[in-house]
């Protein structure tokens, strides 16, 4: 019994602190999750609230808004409407109640929040942008087109893992570009994206500045709250992939 507790209780402590501020501190810290997993994005909550109470959170960059939007230009007692409305948010795809928590600790602590996403209009010309072909190792780029078909549950085309792939290239480069920009000394820009944009052998990290510090946390993965293979399935008319 006496161990069981303790290993409950051990449980409890990882829960309570899944992140421990690396010191010193590094000018960047990418948060990647599981999207449809509740307790990531407490936990992101909890990390941007340590570090604003500190006084050192520079800025927080998001994949859910597109690069462009801020809520740079509103007050700290800002609505939670205005602050949708300033990121663009998209409910459909981001529901606001996974992740406004951590936006608006942000927010009422006066900290700039940042959409880093590569913006939709985009992404046709990024498919054809053969530059990105050469943004990364022959070996990540290849890496890349593999996860795009593995993350796409194999129901994709071959002919469209290069497109894909570029665009998750230019997705992870638009947000290592904002988070560039805005760096200030003594504090931390944090990224809140998927696990993969957060893989340091594939995304973001690839296409920061050489003389960044950077600290990549991957959040351990849950069981999925729903099937997205059997979505995507559906989506795609049940067609089976074709090269």
């Amino acid at each position: 019994m006496a161990r069981l507790f303790l290993l409950l209780w051990l449980a409890v402590l990882a829960a309570c602190a899944p992140y421990r501020l690396p010191s010193p501190l590094p000018d960047v810290i990418l948060l990647g999750e599981q999207h449809d997993d509740p307790q990531h994005q407490q936990w992101h909550q909890r990390v941007v609230q340590e570090l604003a109470g500190r006084g050192q959170l520079a800025a927080l960059a998001l994949e859910m808004a597109e690069r462009g939007l801020s809520t740079a230009g509103l007050p700290a007692g800002a609505s939670e409407a205005e602050v949708k409305a300033a990121l663009g948010w998209d409910e459909r795809g981001w529901p606001w109640a996974a992740y406004g928590p951590a936006v608006m600790t942000a927010v009422r602590a006066g900290v700039p929040v940042l959409g880093a996403n590569l913006p939709r209009a985009r992404l046709r010309d990024a498919m054809a942008d053969t530059q990105l072909d050469g943004a990364v190792t022959a070996a990540v780029f290849q890496a890349q087109q593999q996860a795009v078909r593995a993350g796409h549950c194999d129901l994709l085309p071959a002919s469209q893992w290069l497109p894909m792939a570029r665009v998750q290239i230019a997705r992870d480069r638009s947000m290592a570009q904002v988070l560039g920009s805005a760096i200030r000394p003594g504090q931390a820009v944090v990224l809140l994206a998927g696990a993969g944009h957060v893989d340091s052998a594939l995304g973001v990290p690839q296409h920061l500045g050489g003389g960044l510090r950077a600290d990549a946390r991957t959040w351990p993965a849950g069981p999925p709250q729903r099937d997205y293979c059997e979505g995507l399935r559906q989506q795609l008319g049940g067609e089976r992939p074709q090269s």
